[in-house]
């Protein structure tokens, strides 16, 4: 039988191999939960018009709605990461999906703006651990090359998420209704709590947390050359492709471009798509890449001019930069995701959830401050008397400078020392 791998979570040293049956199931139980952590996140997209209509909705509220998700989910990072080093990660995602029961099925209730968004913050804090609590697992008991592997296939999962939530749910909305919709979601993350519960080992006892170095705290996270070397891009640049796959690709060719609902779903459906099929070639080659010598800095470095470039590009263009440019945007940006795997290397195993969760904070705090800073770009630009079509492009252009300065911030960074990289 084929055996997967494994790193003792106390000192690095290889232990017993696991068959690879059981690490399978283990990885299709967390990665089930993300499926659904990432669809929620991306239905508001889709949902958009229903939700504008229904409720009367301005660019800004639309951004603040869909940026509670991310505002609820940052804000639970940092106490995420400790008990994620405490107590292990099968008993910290269990209680934090049994919120995201709890908040779905309070957004389904709810009958006003202020409750859909604090409902939607509730979600947020519910999936909080979907990925970070896998990333854990993975940091403490694979190699290198499997934790970059199993990394990307968890993003190819959330890709697969993000498909679902296009044409899929633009199918069910006539039939389920948005808040049936979101009945279905509490009940499939209950589903989600039996799965891990069941096919997850045992975390064992509490582990202490003040390793040496550490503290038990965040200042050593932070202060981490590796940590400060990606902290921008973590903000501007992942958080601006998270913020525009999951919200305003759609605004942008519905208003810009001109298209019906259902096109702009069709249109986030490919830009998902695709995304799935890039994590999902991450996972193979980056492995082969790492063999060769490549390592994430040296990824990233090489491939942000492309993302720079197609998302000024699609600036520039206009009605004309439809699916097809933020579709390219997006894909060109997944060579940033690279970076919260090696953010998580940089560290001990015993700070591990510390540090990707910290970092996952500063990704997804990115995302709300994007989100809802775009939608306020917009409004403040058309209440000036700019177009819709040139309110949006001067709201991405201010998203274009972040992106470039992150790039600068990184480029004007050393990380070898602590790494020990040569």
């Amino acid at each position: 039988m084929s055996r997967v791998a494994w790193v003792d979570a106390a000192d690095g040293a290889a232990s017993a191999p696991l068959p690879m049956r059981v690490a399978t199931l283990i990885f299709l139980s967390f990665a089930f939960a993300y499926f659904f952590s990432a669809l929620v996140r991306g239905v508001t997209a889709t949902l958009a018009p229903a939700f504008s209509a229904e409720l009367g909705l301005n660019a800004g509220d639309l951004g603040l709605l869909a940026g509670a998700y991310f505002f609820g989910f940052a804000f639970m990072q940092l106490p995420l990461g400790r008990a994620l080093d405490r107590y292990g990660p099968r008993r910290v995602l269990l209680v934090f999906i049994a919120i995201a029961v709890i908040g779905c099925a309070a957004f389904a209730m709810a009958r006003s703006f202020a409750g859909l968004t604090l409902a939607r913050a509730l979600i947020g804090v519910g999936v909080s651990a979907c990925l970070m609590a896998p990333m854990t697992l993975f940091r403490r008991r694979f190699g290198e090359t499997a934790q970059m592997r199993a990394n990307a296939w968890m993003l190819m999962t959330g890709s697969l998420g993000m498909v679902a939530s296009t044409l899929p749910v633009q199918w069910l909305l006539p039939v389920l209704g948005w808040r049936g919709l979101f009945w279905v979601l509490a009940a499939l993350f209950a589903v989600a709590i039996g799965t891990i519960a069941w096919l997850v080992p045992s975390d064992g006892p509490a582990r202490r947390t003040d390793v040496p170095g550490t503290h038990g705290g965040y200042r050593e996270v932070f202060r981490h050359p590796t940590f400060q070397r990606f902290a921008p891009m973590a903000l501007f640049h992942y958080g601006g492709m998270v913020a525009v796959q999951s919200l305003w690709a759609g605004p942008w060719m519905v208003q810009v471009c001109g298209f019906t609902p259902e096109q702009a779903a069709r249109g986030l459906f490919g830009i998902n798509v695709a995304m799935l099929i890039t994590f999902m070639s991450w996972g193979v080659v980056v492995p082969r890449l790492y063999a060769r010598g490549w390592n994430a800095q040296r990824l990233i470095a090489r491939g942000t001019p492309i993302s720079l470039a197609i998302l000024v590009a699609a600036v520039w263009l206009g009605r004309e930069a439809s699916a097809l440019a933020w579709g390219a945007f997006c894909v060109s940006c997944t060579v940033v995701s690279l970076s919260q795997p090696a953010v998580g290397q940089a560290f001990p195993t015993a700070v591990a959830g510390r540090a990707l969760s910290a970092y996952n904070l500063l990704i997804f705090v990115g995302v709300f401050v994007i989100q809802w800073g775009i939608g306020l770009a917009i409004d403040g630009f058309k209440a000036m008397g700019w177009t819709v079509e040139s309110a949006f492009q001067g709201a991405f252009a201010l998203l274009a400078l972040c992106c470039l300065s992150s790039y600068v911030w990184f480029l004007r960074r050393d990380d070898r020392v602590a790494t020990g990289r040569r």
